[in-house]
Protein backbone atom coordinates (compact mmCIF):
# COMPACT_ATOMS: atom_id res chain seq x y z
CA UNK A 1 0.00 0.00 0.00
CA UNK A 2 2.36 2.64 0.95
CA UNK A 3 4.99 1.49 -1.74
CA UNK A 4 1.96 2.04 -4.09
CA UNK A 5 1.53 5.63 -2.58
CA UNK A 6 4.78 6.11 -3.28
CA UNK A 7 5.21 5.37 -7.01
CA UNK A 8 1.75 7.63 -7.02
CA UNK A 9 3.01 10.42 -5.53
CA UNK A 10 6.64 10.45 -7.80
CA UNK A 11 4.43 10.08 -10.73
CA UNK A 12 2.85 13.12 -9.96
CA UNK A 13 5.85 14.89 -9.14
CA UNK A 14 7.37 13.70 -12.11
CA UNK A 15 4.95 15.09 -14.53
CA UNK A 16 4.01 18.26 -12.65
CA UNK A 17 8.22 19.15 -12.20
CA UNK A 18 8.92 22.72 -13.83
CA UNK A 19 10.19 22.29 -17.32
CA UNK A 20 13.87 24.28 -18.71
CA UNK A 21 12.07 27.43 -20.56
CA UNK A 22 12.89 28.56 -23.89
CA UNK A 23 13.36 32.46 -24.79
CA UNK A 24 10.05 33.73 -24.58
CA UNK A 25 8.59 34.95 -27.91
CA UNK A 26 10.87 32.71 -30.17
CA UNK A 27 9.37 30.07 -32.59
CA UNK A 28 11.67 26.77 -30.08
CA UNK A 29 10.31 23.43 -30.99
CA UNK A 30 11.43 19.72 -29.98
CA UNK A 31 14.26 18.06 -31.55
CA UNK A 32 12.33 15.32 -33.67
CA UNK A 33 10.43 18.28 -35.14
CA UNK A 34 12.59 20.84 -36.13
CA UNK A 35 14.82 17.88 -37.65
CA UNK A 36 11.58 17.22 -39.91
CA UNK A 37 10.95 21.12 -40.57
CA UNK A 38 15.32 21.51 -41.56
CA UNK A 39 14.85 18.76 -43.81
CA UNK A 40 11.39 20.00 -45.21
CA UNK A 41 13.03 23.57 -45.86
CA UNK A 42 16.51 23.40 -46.26
CA UNK A 43 17.22 24.76 -43.28
CA UNK A 44 20.42 24.46 -40.69
CA UNK A 45 19.25 23.99 -37.00
CA UNK A 46 20.12 26.01 -33.94
CA UNK A 47 19.73 23.71 -30.72
CA UNK A 48 19.78 25.20 -27.61
CA UNK A 49 20.31 22.78 -24.57
CA UNK A 50 19.01 24.30 -21.86
CA UNK A 51 17.62 23.12 -18.05
CA UNK A 52 14.99 25.22 -15.11
CA UNK A 53 17.12 26.40 -13.09
CA UNK A 54 20.40 27.46 -14.93
CA UNK A 55 21.36 30.80 -14.44
CA UNK A 56 23.45 30.98 -17.35
CA UNK A 57 20.49 29.90 -19.25
CA UNK A 58 17.93 32.65 -17.63
CA UNK A 59 20.95 35.27 -18.28
CA UNK A 60 21.42 34.39 -22.05
CA UNK A 61 17.56 34.89 -22.65
CA UNK A 62 17.38 38.23 -20.76
CA UNK A 63 20.63 39.27 -22.19
CA UNK A 64 21.07 37.95 -25.45
CA UNK A 65 17.59 36.80 -26.90
CA UNK A 66 16.02 40.21 -26.15
CA UNK A 67 18.00 41.56 -28.72
CA UNK A 68 15.00 42.15 -32.10
CA UNK A 69 18.01 41.43 -34.11
CA UNK A 70 18.76 38.78 -32.91
CA UNK A 71 15.48 37.16 -33.44
CA UNK A 72 14.90 38.22 -36.30
CA UNK A 73 18.57 36.52 -37.81
CA UNK A 74 17.79 33.61 -35.83
CA UNK A 75 13.85 33.30 -36.77
CA UNK A 76 14.51 33.75 -40.53
CA UNK A 77 18.06 31.93 -41.17
CA UNK A 78 17.34 28.72 -38.28
CA UNK A 79 15.15 25.99 -37.60
CA UNK A 80 15.21 26.33 -33.58
CA UNK A 81 15.11 23.84 -31.50
CA UNK A 82 15.15 23.89 -27.53
CA UNK A 83 15.88 20.75 -25.61
CA UNK A 84 15.36 20.01 -21.97
CA UNK A 85 18.90 18.75 -20.57
CA UNK A 86 17.17 16.99 -17.80
CA UNK A 87 13.86 16.57 -19.83
CA UNK A 88 12.04 13.17 -20.14
CA UNK A 89 10.18 14.17 -22.90
CA UNK A 90 11.18 11.37 -25.74
CA UNK A 91 11.55 11.98 -29.33
CA UNK A 92 12.38 10.08 -32.48
CA UNK A 93 16.27 10.48 -34.26
CA UNK A 94 16.32 10.53 -38.04
CA UNK A 95 17.64 6.97 -37.52
CA UNK A 96 14.43 5.96 -35.76
CA UNK A 97 15.57 5.25 -32.49
CA UNK A 98 13.70 6.94 -29.75
CA UNK A 99 15.15 8.55 -26.81
CA UNK A 100 14.63 10.66 -23.97
CA UNK A 101 15.92 14.41 -24.04
CA UNK A 102 18.17 14.28 -21.14
CA UNK A 103 19.66 10.77 -23.12
CA UNK A 104 20.22 13.37 -26.75
CA UNK A 105 22.33 15.70 -24.36
CA UNK A 106 24.12 12.53 -23.36
CA UNK A 107 24.85 11.35 -27.03
CA UNK A 108 25.65 15.14 -28.10
CA UNK A 109 28.22 15.11 -25.43
CA UNK A 110 26.46 18.30 -23.38
CA UNK A 111 28.48 18.40 -20.42
CA UNK A 112 26.63 22.01 -19.24
CA UNK A 113 23.86 24.31 -19.83
CA UNK A 114 23.09 26.30 -21.66
CA UNK A 115 24.93 24.40 -24.46
CA UNK A 116 24.70 25.31 -28.54
CA UNK A 117 24.70 22.99 -31.08
CA UNK A 118 24.63 24.70 -34.60
CA UNK A 119 23.47 21.74 -37.28
CA UNK A 120 22.94 20.64 -40.56
CA UNK A 121 19.57 19.61 -41.44
CA UNK A 122 19.74 16.12 -40.95
CA UNK A 123 20.89 16.79 -37.47
CA UNK A 124 24.79 16.22 -38.04
CA UNK A 125 26.50 18.72 -35.48
CA UNK A 126 28.74 21.92 -37.28
CA UNK A 127 29.50 23.27 -34.21
CA UNK A 128 29.05 23.18 -30.35
CA UNK A 129 29.40 26.34 -28.18
CA UNK A 130 29.09 25.91 -24.00
CA UNK A 131 28.28 28.52 -21.78
CA UNK A 132 26.35 31.81 -21.81
CA UNK A 133 26.77 34.06 -25.01
CA UNK A 134 26.67 37.54 -26.19
CA UNK A 135 24.40 38.93 -28.74
CA UNK A 136 27.65 39.56 -31.01
CA UNK A 137 28.94 35.84 -30.28
CA UNK A 138 25.75 34.47 -31.88
CA UNK A 139 25.61 37.00 -34.46
CA UNK A 140 29.46 35.82 -35.12
CA UNK A 141 28.44 32.31 -35.35
CA UNK A 142 25.55 32.91 -37.05
CA UNK A 143 27.46 34.08 -39.84
CA UNK A 144 30.31 31.57 -39.71
CA UNK A 145 27.53 29.08 -40.34
CA UNK A 146 25.47 30.78 -42.77
CA UNK A 147 28.12 31.72 -44.96
CA UNK A 148 29.46 28.35 -44.84
CA UNK A 149 32.88 29.21 -43.27
CA UNK A 150 33.08 26.48 -41.25
CA UNK A 151 33.82 24.26 -44.69
CA UNK A 152 36.90 25.91 -45.00
CA UNK A 153 38.24 27.12 -41.68
CA UNK A 154 37.79 26.47 -37.90
CA UNK A 155 35.79 28.87 -35.99
CA UNK A 156 39.12 30.08 -34.16
CA UNK A 157 40.48 31.05 -38.08
CA UNK A 158 37.54 32.63 -39.04
CA UNK A 159 37.76 34.71 -36.15
CA UNK A 160 40.79 35.70 -36.30
CA UNK A 161 40.66 36.51 -39.96
CA UNK A 162 37.61 39.12 -39.26
CA UNK A 163 39.26 40.56 -36.39
CA UNK A 164 42.01 42.09 -38.38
Amino acid sequence: MYKTMIIAVLMVVAISAPRADAPHDYPFMKYDEGVRLATQQNKRIFLYFGRYGCGFCDKTNRESFSDPGLKKLYTEKFVLVYVDAEGADRLTLASGETITEQQLGAKLKTLVTPYFIYMEPDGTPILKVPGFQKVKDFKNYARYINEEFYKTKTLAEFNKDTNK
